[in-house]
């Protein structure tokens, strides 16, 4: 076991345990912070330079890098219960994310970038998913920018090895009719759609309902993004109101996957939403909605999420092979 990976899995084990955002998040960065370190032991003194490495994840990094178990991981799995063993299998059997952004839209680095820390994690495949034309705050394509970034992440592709593949997509609008933010030729060129709704997400239940159910019934749409549009951190925004059954029963019917959004600050959809869609037989997407490649990490929250009701790899997308995903064109006929 390298630091980084002992690292990662107390980051897991600490969210499976509930602990708060914040201290995940600590393990997680330090992760990333010692990635690179050469094989060997490394002092704790010498680890504790490194940007984003405290006295606790020096010391995990230390005991690590020795080939031990460090005692802070030890102590974790003897008290975790045996659900944690799932969660931690799903996670380890990620295979790609449907859900991130670039300095295309609103990333904070190159899509370049992107696939390199996905690579790096162990991915087959990522998904390029940034916004459509209509999200002007986040620099949504057009579809001459589009057209250009298709270019683009083949000219990645041709770099990246045959282990590795950024996959074309978009974060795409759903419109107040429930129609789609981008001319259908260009949508049926891509790998994946994800469809999210942005905008008046506090529309009354039932117009909304009808937007979200023809929209996933929608042949270009594959995952259903952020479904209740909430925010639990700072000042928060509440979820938008729809029929969830109705919805959820939508999505199980087309094949839309529904997306379990891992960002903190998102969570979506909730719990009681979570086991609604699972209860309707939906297929689910655990993706990071990362727009900077530390961000990546925070996907095993999302499969800690789908082991608690139960879930297996079979409904989570995100663990299917790269000819499986494409293969089922999941929400296409």
């Amino acid at each position: 076991m390298t630091p980084d990976e002992a690292l990662r899995r107390i980051a897991f084990l600490l969210e499976w345990r509930g602990a708060s955002p914040y201290r995940v998040r600590a393990f997680n960065t330090a992760a990333d912070a010692v990635r690179n370190l050469p094989p060997g032991p490394v002092d704790a003194d010498r680890a504790i330079q490194l940007p984003g490495v405290g006295p606790v994840t020096a010391e995990v990094t230390a005991q690590a890098s020795t080939g031990a178990v460090p005692r802070y991981l030890a102590r974790l799995e003897t008290e975790a219960d045996p659900g944690a063993r799932a969660g931690w299998d799903l996670a380890a059997g990620s295979t790609g994310d449907c859900h991130l952004h670039s300095d295309w839209s609103d990333g904070g680095s190159p899509l370049q970038d992107m696939a390199g820390a996905a690579h790096a994690l162990g991915h087959q495949w990522a998904v390029l998913t940034d916004h459509s034309p209509r999200l002007t705050i986040a620099h949504g394509l057009s579809r001459e920018r589009l057209e250009s970034q298709l270019e683009a992440v083949a000219a990645v592709n041709a770099q990246m090895g045959p282990d590795f593949r950024l996959l074309t997509g978009i974060e795409c609008d759903i419109l107040d009719d429930g129609s789609l933010d981008q001319d259908d030729d260009l949508l049926d060129r891509l790998d994946i759609v994800v469809a999210s709704v942005h905008s008046k997400l506090r529309s009354e239940p039932g117009p909304m309902t009808a937007r979200m159910v023809a929209a996933v019934r929608n042949p270009h749409v594959d995952v259903l993004g952020h479904c209740t549009g909430r925010i639990i951190t700072g000042r928060g925004r509440p979820q938008s109101r729809f029929d969830a059954e109705a919805v959820f029963a939508a999505c199980a019917e087309a094949g839309t996957a529904v997306e379990i959004n891992c960002r903190p600050e998102r969570r979506d959809p909730p719990d009681e939403l979570l086991v609604l869609a699972a209860a309707a037989g939906c297929r689910f997407a655990v993706d990071t909605d990362a727009h900077a490649p530390e961000q990546l990490h925070w996907q095993s929250t999302g499969y800690a999420r789908a082991a608690r009701i139960g879930l297996g790899a079979d409904r989570l997308i995100t663990t299917w092979s790269l000819e499986r995903l494409l293969t089922s064109r999941t929400g296409r006929p």
